[in-house]
């Protein structure tokens, strides 16, 4: 089944629930709705425990669903988004303990299938002090920052059909979608120079020019 972007928002607003609702039910009480559900907006949610272990759980769930790489870019996109229900925070060291806790997050998804087995990993992370609980922590996330809508590189594959072929496309710069075709199109008129379409098993198929010549950018 194909995966569009917004299915991906549904798998990220789902997977929040699902790490609000373990936390409140095998860590601590957490802020409620009158429904009875977690609060997202409550106080008390930001730069400790709670932040840490939805940062990894959702960054685990959208390695599992989308691949790395996809979950690295949405986890790095969400920092830069002033509308987002849960990176609000106005401490300095709060990117820094959402990048390094959304990377903890992709290691862990990368070993499971199970959202529940990944649950528990993240748990068990948060108990080893393997993420980050505080905004003054000295440990430093290494890898790539910044706002991924600036790379030469700005498309992100974010679905795939049954037989695992990326058919569904995020240009994070514009935040237009494309499908496999319409990629394929824009790539061949030069509008995307990071990108060359190979034929692969027989069909079109968009993939990152890893040396950047725009040469390359046709099959």
């Amino acid at each position: 089944m194909k995966k569009s972007l917004w299915q991906a928002r549904e798998v990220r607003d789902k997977a929040l629930e699902e790490a609000y609702e373990y936390f409140d039910q095998k860590i601590r009480l957490l802020p409620k709705l009158p429904t009875g559900k977690v609060n997202p907006t409550a106080r008390g949610l930001e730069d400790n425990d709670v932040d840490a272990f939805r940062h990894a759980y959702v960054s685990g769930v959208f390695t599992q669903v989308f691949g790395e790489n996809t979950a690295d870019v949405f986890g790095r996109l969400n920092e830069l988004d002033p509308t987002s229900l849960y990176s609000n925070s106005q401490n300095p060291g709060s990117e820094n303990m959402d990048l390094w806790n959304n990377s903890i997050g992709r290691k862990y998804g990368k070993k499971t299938n199970s959202r529940k087995v990944l649950l528990r990993k993240i748990h068990e992370a948060l108990k080893k002090g393997e993420l980050i609980t505080d905004p003054d922590d000295t440990r430093k996330y290494r890898g790539a920052k910044g706002d991924p809508g600036k790379s030469s590189k700005p498309v992100v594959a974010i679905g795939k059909s049954k037989s695992g072929r990326n058919e569904r496309f995020y240009d994070t710069s514009k935040q237009i979608e494309f499908s496999r075709e319409e990629f394929i199109a824009k790539i061949e008129e030069g509008a995307y120079p990071g990108y060359t379409v190979k034929n692969i098993r027989g069909t079109p198929t968009p993939v990152s020019n890893p040396d950047d010549r725009r040469s390359n950018n046709h099959s």
